[in-house]
């Protein structure tokens, strides 16, 4: 017999099942030794009172086991079916070219970056020698973004797909089993690699094609419908259709589709800085005690202000975790965060960025849809010039930058090329500037201790989403204009973060698949 029961426990209760076999076999009220297993579905940590507890939602089998359940998937061979393209290897164009095997398509996945091996000395020389690849770096490359970062798998977009599908995808290529319970699971930047590779495994095995170092430099386009591409190297690849997928940064490719007259829409953005402070002291802020104790994850916050009518909110928090260069090309200086499995570094960060909306830029009118991206590129490069032209990057004391002072030096920090010491508040568009001081000081009042001179904030955080839309029918997910062509991912406006591009992906692969369907 299996019984369903949730458990209210001390974190040291909820920390291993000898601790809370006890408390389940007394609520049932029944004999302990009539429990044959306990299997925990969900796992999530209150400390809103000063009492903290752990919530765990429990499958408590009496007298029995249940059935083996293994998760698997299977890809049937799709050598010889019809062949679609996807435009970017990030985790809208994975999960669509596995969606698209499952329904019985061949993906040809073409990433302009390399794969995650050779992508990985990419990285390095950004820490190491400061210099950045416009094909192969943080945001591009096999993977996306999102293959190193910090693997967080949490969303709010619960109408737009199987989030449980996507969690056990990951599992089932290398993930930890804590992503099925979690509230909000987490991978760690130090096994995505080894989980993007298993995927990219699995598509070659069932018959799927991905090509590095091709970057996709034309689309073709013939009675509004799109066929196929064409590649730098003049290369015509033609297909049933093109998913593109290739995520907030690639710049290029908005240019591309404006300069084809493919409508785009401007969208509302945001973008600040990063903040980093010792982990210890967020851990007393949000669980109420001088130390975290061994039984409680590094804490993690979120927050959200409201400041001159703009929204002023926590975008990526990283517990444990470390800020990296995320530039994607020479003369930008960008930041993102990430943590490790374990997040056991002393630092916590995140980034803090104002919401940016196109009637805010009156000043890139001018440039139409492209005004927001014109703001992301001049403050980016802006940063670049405030420290050097290096990717050492400005940065200020969280305090000072508030009071409007100068900060004579820097705490240690977990971001590796380095920092230098800027008047961050003198320097940024005021817009961002006045807000984010008077967000610090609104959180502090509800997270005391937020505000301090021992956090640092960290210029800048740009790539929250893009700045553009490309707009796409509700009924068929291809675009308003042009037939066989399907918008996907962050880059496209749809999605913001692993799990949302993930679905995002899979929706359009079977939105294909039924307008195949259809017109054939």
């Amino acid at each position: 017999m299996k019984q369903e029961i949730n458990l209210s426990l001390t974190p040291k209760q909820a920390s291993d099942e000898q601790f809370y076999r006890p408390i389940v076999a007394e609520k049932l009220k029944i004999e302990e030794e009539r429990i044959l297993l306990i299997n925990v579905r969900r796992k999530s940590v209150d400390a809103r009172q000063r009492a903290i507890r752990v919530n765990l939602g429990v499958e408590v089998y009496i007298d029995e086991l249940p059935a083996e359940e293994k998760i698997r998937f299977e890809y049937n061979p799709v050598n010889h079916q019809p062949p679609v393209i996807i435009v970017g290897a990030g985790p809208a164009g994975l999960f669509a070219a596995l969606r698209l095997i499952e329904l019985g398509f061949k993906p040809l996945i073409f990433e302009r970056g390399k794969n995650v091996s050779d992508r990985k000395r990419d990285i390095a020389k950004i820490h190491r020698e400061h210099l950045v690849d416009p094909d192969s770096n943080y945001g591009f490359g096999e993977g996306g973004a999102g293959t190193f970062s910090d693997g967080k798998l949490y969303t709010r977009s619960k109408k737009r797909g199987d989030i449980r599908k996507i969690l056990e995808v990951f599992y089932a290529n290398g993930a930890l089993p804590e992503i099925l319970i979690d509230a909000h699971p987490h991978i760690g930047t130090n096994m995505l690699p080894g989980i993007i590779t298993s995927i990219r495994n699995k598509i070659i095995e069932a018959g799927g094609e991905i090509h590095f170092n091709s970057r996709v430099a034309d689309l073709l386009i013939e009675n509004d419908r799109c066929s196929g591409i064409m590649l730098s190297d003049t290369t015509i690849v033609e297909a049933e259709a093109v998913i593109l997928a290739t995520g907030h940064s690639a710049r290029e490719m908005f240019e591309l589709l404006y300069s084809k007259g493919i409508s785009l829409e401007a969208k509302t953005f945001a973008v600040g800085l990063r903040a980093e402070h010792p982990q210890i002291l967020i851990d007393s802020i949000q669980y109420n005690q001088p130390l975290r104790g061994p039984y409680l994850p590094p804490a993690s916050y979120s927050f959200v202000e409201q400041v001159e009518q703009r929204g002023v909110y926590s975008f990526c928090m990283c517990p444990g975790g470390m800020i990296v260069p995320a530039a994607t090309a020479p003369g930008e200086m960008v930041v993102n965060g990430m943590s490790p499995t374990k997040r056991n570094t002393n630092y916590a960060n995140s980034g803090m960025v104002v919401e940016i909306r196109p009637e805010d830029l009156a000043e890139f009118r001018h440039l139409g849809v492209f005004a927001g991206l014109e703001f992301q590129r001049n403050i980016e490069r802006l940063c670049f010039a405030l420290n050097g032209k290096t990717q050492f990057a400005p940065a200020q004391r969280m305090a000072d930058f508030v009071e409007g002072k100068f900060s004579q030096n820097l705490p240690e920090t977990s971001y590796h090329p380095g920092l230098v010491s800027v008047p961050l508040h003198d320097k940024l568009p005021k817009r961002i500037r006045t807000r984010l001081q008077e967000a610090f000081v609104q959180i502090n009042k509800k997270a005391h201790g937020y505000l301090t001179n021992d956090a640092i904030v960290v210029g800048v955080e740009s790539r929250t989403s893009s700045p553009i839309r490309i707009p796409r029918r509700d009924d068929t997910l291809e675009h308003v204009k042009i037939s066989g062509l399907y918008p996907c991912g962050e880059g496209a406006g749809y999605s913001g973060g692993i799990v949302s591009s993930a679905m995002d992906g899979e929706r359009c692969a079977e939105a294909f698949a039924g307008n195949y369907s259809r017109r054939k």
